[in-house]
């Protein structure tokens, strides 16, 4: 039996585009769908927020001599491409799933309201948060924290590139250490830079769990919806 029964489920655009790091890679798309629409047919409710990084981030160099809040615009829109793309891929799988953007296209995919979203995942249906918070100088994660907290999910779960949180980047320092839990202000004295400092805060604030884990590794986000010790939690 899962031990959350709703997940906000945190994934990175870069994570769609595998080792091309540019677009979508069909491969990687289908897998990680396979993977949702299992954990989803196990009764677990799920929310999903994409970010848009395999296209464009507003704080990278492709953005280096733009305005700040007409690259971020330009991002969030990225990440509705990703949410399409997800949407496509799940239901594939045989699963119902709805898009759910801020920034208002209503030809397109729905316009976000909370109730909504609710009914929607109660009904059994994935919902994909595209479009960020539609307010520049927000990342992803802090869209992600915020859609978590108002859909009353019981974790958020960012699914990344490495197993969890560490000391250290270990990807530079061979002896970094892996924390399997962690408080939320420990994250933020530490500077650990696991999620956006605004968004630890609002978790911290409101008592939500966030779970850090890997993606790469199959199986994964099953694992965490079953509760088992993957990656690293961070509590109050």
């Amino acid at each position: 039996m899962a031990k959350y029964g709703r997940i906000l489920l945190k994934l990175s655009g870069e994570v769609l585009a595998g080792g091309g790091g540019f677009g979508i890679d069909q491969e990687c798309l289908h897998r990680l769908a396979a993977e949702v629409a299992e954990v989803a047919k196990k009764n677990v409710q799920i929310g999903l927020v994409v970010g848009g990084g395999n296209f464009f981030r507003g704080v990278s160099a492709a953005a280096k001599n733009m305005d700040r809040v007409a690259a971020d615009h330009m991002g969030m829109l990225a990440t509705v491409i990703n949410a399409i793309a997800l949407q496509d891929a799940l239901e594939q799988q045989g699963v119902p799933t709805r898009v759910m953007t801020a920034i208002a296209m209503p030809s397109v995919v729905e316009p976000y309201i909370r109730r909504r979203a609710i009914r929607h995942l109660e009904k059994g249906r994935i919902v994909i948060f595209g479009g960020g918070t539609s307010n520049p100088y927000f990342s992803t994660d802090t869209a992600a924290t915020l859609r978590g907290l108002e859909i009353h999910a019981d974790v958020v779960a960012k699914a990344t590139s490495v197993d969890g949180v560490y000391d250290k980047d270990p990807r530079k320092h061979t002896d970094a250490v892996r924390y399997e839990s962690i408080t939320f202000q420990e994250v933020l004295a530490r500077q650990l830079g696991v999620m956006d400092a605004s968004a630890v805060a609002m978790c911290r604030d409101n008592r939500l769990p966030i779970c850090v884990f890997n993606l790469r590794q199959p199986g994964n986000i099953m694992r965490m919806a079953m509760g088992e010790p993957v990656g690293t939690l961070i509590v109050a």
